[in-house]
């Protein structure tokens, strides 16, 4: 299968590729081209800011998660009618797991789906040493894939040379420079980013942006290198599982719940689930007719007030719950199902009172990272579920995390107890990825038909 793409990639966080991949996208939308994007690895908000520029949902492909077969299936999917595909990498190129391999890393998915790679350098302060930087990686492995050079921060009168220098010297294509741009920078927050919907005229300077990436990069030069990229072939993963009829499922999303992996919808409405979206902050009670509750993460924390004030709706998700509705819940959506939740404020705020006890703020990362886990008791109606990959990724904690799973780091000694699970529920920190083990949807719709089944409907 023809699919042009490339990815993005730099030698370090923090070195403009979020900024760079959304100016690039945007001047490839305003060039009237269909675009996909993707995001490498286990993030949420940087895949909102590319469907903000590219007016489609941007995916994740993430090698920890899937098998090569699944992430190249998932990858020629979602790309399946356009025109170019651009990835953006993640951390440095070649940091992976534990921080002492490179699976998992931007470099590891370039091997896996076979992209030719540009790598973005931050020039800020270097010359003739990015000759020795760039040589560097793309020599650390035989198989680098890098076939591009973007510089950023560097000025206009030092790029020729620049330019010249490492094509000769290296004969890789060197293919622009972005200048630094004061008004177009993209602030951190406590878990990561700032979400789009909260940076002003983010859509006027993307586009300003846009409008000097046009002159400053060699925009023809990229298209023509990700129409370059090797044919390959996708392998359908075998779904042996769908409801004979829909399954009416609930999910949570609005400003306190809005971490999504796209490609988890797509493979619960492949089972036969319809989803039924809803807001926890201002609905005042759940949808009717629904089979099942899907709670993702957010910042719950940033809504906190809001969330208790809506009385109703806590009141009614723990009647349904209580009354057996199944329902999963990932990190901010567990939170919420707790007794009570500090918010960023340091108020305490009552909750939907599923959970006992109380989640609450850290002053650091908590459990941050991949972890593997082991299932300890019955789920969901299934002891089978097998291991699960899964991320976690918060600054809050729990009186009752929960000990249904063994989490497990990779290449680590370290483990601990998580998730709490019943016949009807799975609810804790971790963060699935529903292509990386199919049981976990198919054993909550399982759950869900049971349920329907003794409503009558």
């Amino acid at each position: 299968m023809k699919v042009p793409r490339i990815l993005l990639a730099a030698g370090a966080s923090g070195s403009g590729k979020t900024l760079i991949t959304c100016g690039l996208l945007q001047a490839l939308v305003n060039r009237g081209l269909k675009t996909a994007s993707f995001k490498c690895g286990p993030d949420y908000i940087d895949p909102m800011f590319h469907s903000r520029v590219i007016g489609t949902k941007s995916r994740n492909l993430d090698t920890f998660f899937t098998d090569k077969g699944i992430t190249r299936y998932l990858l020629c999917q979602n790309a399946a009618d356009c025109e170019i595909s651009v990835m953006e990498g993640v951390m440095g190129f070649y940091d992976g797991v534990a921080g002492t391999t490179t699976r998992a890393s931007a470099y590891d998915l370039a091997c896996v789906t076979d992209t030719p790679v540009i790598l973005i350098v931050n020039s800020r302060g270097m010359s003739v040493s990015l000759a020795a930087y760039v040589k560097g990686f793309m020599e650390y492995r035989k198989d680098s894939h890098i076939e591009g050079v973007i510089f950023n921060q560097m000025s206009p009168m030092l790029y020729p040379r620049m330019k010249k220098l490492l094509e000769d010297e290296l004969g890789v294509r060197v293919l622009g420079y972005v200048p630094k741009v004061e008004d177009c920078v993209i602030e951190s927050r406590h878990l990561g980013l700032v979400l789009p919907d909260e940076i002003p005229e983010l859509q006027a300077n993307l586009q300003r942006l846009s409008e000097i990436l046009e002159k400053t990069l060699d925009i023809d030069g990229i298209i023509q290198l990700s129409e370059d990229a090797p044919e390959i072939e996708p392998q359908e993963p075998i779904l042996d599982f769908c409801v004979k009829k829909p399954l009416r499922i609930g999910v949570a999303d609005d400003e306190a719940f809005c971490f999504f992996y796209e490609d988890n919808f797509r493979i619960l409405e492949k089972m036969g689930a319809e989803l039924i979206r809803f807001s926890p902050v201002r609905d005042q009670k759940l949808p009717c007719g629904l089979d099942g509750l899907l709670l993702y993460g957010g910042y719950p924390e940033l809504n906190g007030r809001e969330l208790e004030n809506n009385t109703s709706m806590r009141e009614n998700i723990k009647k349904a719950l209580d009354a057996g509705m199944p329902c999963m819940a990932e990190c901010g959506g567990f939170m919420y199902l707790h007794d009570e939740m500090e918010g960023m404020d340091g108020n305490i705020y009552h909750m939907a009172g599923v959970i006992p006890g109380k989640a609450y703020r850290t002053p650091r990362l908590n459990r941050f990272g991949y972890v593997t886990l082991t299932q300890k008791q019955m789920v969901l109606g299934s002891d089978m579920l097998g291991e699960i990959p899964a991320h976690e990724f918060h600054y809050f904690d729990s009186e009752n995390c929960g000990k249904a799973f063994l989490a497990k780091k990779p290449e680590s000694k370290r483990e601990w107890e998580c998730i709490h699970g019943t016949e009807t529920m799975l609810a804790g920190f971790p963060h699935l990825y529903y292509y990386g083990n199919p049981k976990i949807p198919e054993a909550f719709l399982r759950a869900c038909m049971t349920y329907n089944s003794r409503r009558g409907e």
